[in-house]
């Protein structure tokens, strides 16, 4: 089953459940993954997904923490539980183990020479660990391999 069919269902099963949030923060989904169809005229397959849910995961995380320093710990809480529901929806995160394996098969590929070639690198890996891993930590391993 794909990742926008699972949606679908789960919105299906909060509206049955009357779970409101649930189904509010499911609908926000939909409309995001909606619009970036329309924009970009084109069906979204798992990976465009997830990247839309990793977009909306980041504001949610940014507007827990500008919550937080505001004192307002309702609308933290509320961001907190659709953060929660968003992440379901995210697949397993790798170990840094994983990580490195996949840097170093990456880095081989490419046959590195210098800085130069970490674009190159980051390409490689960048479909293989979105939402599967923290990029700006897969950059800096990567960086780390290359000048070390």
């Amino acid at each position: 089953m794909s990742l926008k069919q699972k949606i679908t269902d789960d919105m299906k099963a909060a509206m049955r459940a009357g779970d409101i949030r649930r189904r509010d923060t499911i609908r926000l989904l939909q409309a995001a993954i909606k619009q970036k169809e329309v924009d970009e005229r084109q069906v979204m397959d798992d990976a465009a997904v997830i990247t839309v849910i990793e977009k909306m995961l980041k504001q949610r995380m940014d507007s827990i923490k500008q919550y937080t320093v505001a004192q307002r710990t309702d609308l933290a809480d509320a961001e907190s539980e659709e953060v929660n529901i968003l992440s379901e929806y995210m697949p397993a995160k790798l170990s840094e183990k994983e990580v490195d394996a996949l840097v170093v098969e990456a880095l081989a590929a490419v046959e590195v020479k210098g800085m130069q070639d970490m674009g190159k690198v980051m390409a490689i890996l960048k479909p293989k660990l979105a939402g599967r891993a923290d990029m700006g930590q897969v950059s800096a391993a990567v960086k780390a391999k290359i000048t070390g």
